[in-house]
């Protein structure tokens, strides 16, 4: 897909933000808001700001978007879109959540897209993946395929949502026959922690050190450092939300493909069809919106035999017979046990 043009808009009180403006073509005006690991991150940002370009070029809408440098823009980026006009406004990732409902409140009578985080407020939707659902199928990849059996796991902010991916791909790793070690790492524990590919690179190196044969990344921009580690010793990584096979071929066992680019893009066609609805809408392994990749670029590591084990527990899964633990409902019951 090409590349948008790129113009000005300026933005007043809104200098920590960087505009991809993309040229009108309909009267819907769609607004949206990526987090700090901008559009480039080849991850999470890129795959909504894909979906978000499909849509315009699919549905010809007008579309515009905005990277943040810092938290402290969502509000005023959220808002401008809001005073202008626009029809949908869509605030990806959870660090938007309190900013989304900030302004959404404000504005009621504008639809709103959330990203990755809950919300009651009215006029929003949100959308939240079962990301644990297809963290175990790549943990069970990770051990099956691990030599060393010794897997790791790098997430980037140390949050629930992080900790969710790792407890289902530390429990999938070990539902193998074969004892697995997993060794953990977080990137940090503030928001920079998505864009520090050399303090991700520093820990994957660790875990390699220890005897890690693959390493399954969940920190947005901060994989391209565990991608390079990876390359520069001859180990294996699974990438995260995005298919991210092709960035390092022979070296990226798989990605944990999160259908991101998928929910945005059915929120606008929606929009334009004036069948928009708010709530939450949850998209897992049941819905095609979680899995595993297979592509000419893994072809040749992700041995046949151990991809049709995982699609045999993905079945299970699906079927029930195959319970993946939820670090949002287990952290719930320590707060409030019985």
């Amino acid at each position: 897909m090409p590349l948008p043009h790129r113009i000005t808009w300026l933005l007043a009180g809104i200098l920590s933000c960087a505009v991809v403006a993309l040229p009108p073509s309909s009267p819907l005006k769609v607004g949206l808001v990526l987090d700090r690991g901008g559009k480039d991150d080849k991850s999470f940002n890129a795959s909504a700001y894909r979906g978000a370009t499909q849509a315009k070029d699919t549905l010809k809408i007008h579309l515009k978007v905005l990277e943040c440098s810092t938290d402290s823009a969502f509000v005023p980026s959220l808002r401008t879109f809001a005073q202008h006009g626009y029809d949908l406004i869509i605030g990806i990732g959870f660090v938007q959540k309190s900013a989304i409902e900030q302004v959404a409140q404000q504005f009621p009578k504008t639809d709103f897209l959330l990203i990755d985080a809950p919300s009651s407020v009215p006029n929003v939707r949100s959308v939240l993946f079962e990301e644990h659902e297809g963290s175990y199928l790549v943990g069970v990849i990770a051990a099956l395929t691990s030599k060393t059996k010794t897997v790791g796991f790098i997430g980037g902010m140390d949050i629930p949502l992080i900790r969710r991916f790792e407890l289902a791909y530390r429990t999938g790793a070990q539902s193998s026959l074969a004892p697995v070690t997993v060794l953990t790492h977080y990137v940090g524990a503030s928001s920079d922690s998505w864009r520090n590919p050399s303090k991700a690179k520093e820990l994957a190196l660790l875990q390699f050190s220890k005897g890690a044969d693959v390493i399954f990344c969940a920190a947005g921009a901060s994989c391209l450092g565990v991608f390079d580690a990876a390359e520069e010793k001859n180990r294996l990584v699974i990438g995260v939300d995005s298919n991210q096979n092709w960035l390092k071929p022979g070296f990226i066992l798989t990605s944990m493909v999160k259908a991101v680019d998928q929910a945005v893009f059915e929120a606008i066609r929606e929009k334009v069809q004036g069948s928009f609805q708010h709530g939450l809408v949850r998209m897992g392994l049941k819905e095609g919106a979680v899995s595993f990749s297979v592509d000419p670029f893994n072809r040749k590591i992700l041995s046949p035999a151990i991809e049709n084990e995982a699609l045999q527990v993905r079945e299970r899964i699906l079927k029930g017979q195959i319970r993946v633990p939820d670090y949002y409902v287990s952290a719930q019951s320590k707060r409030n046990p019985k």
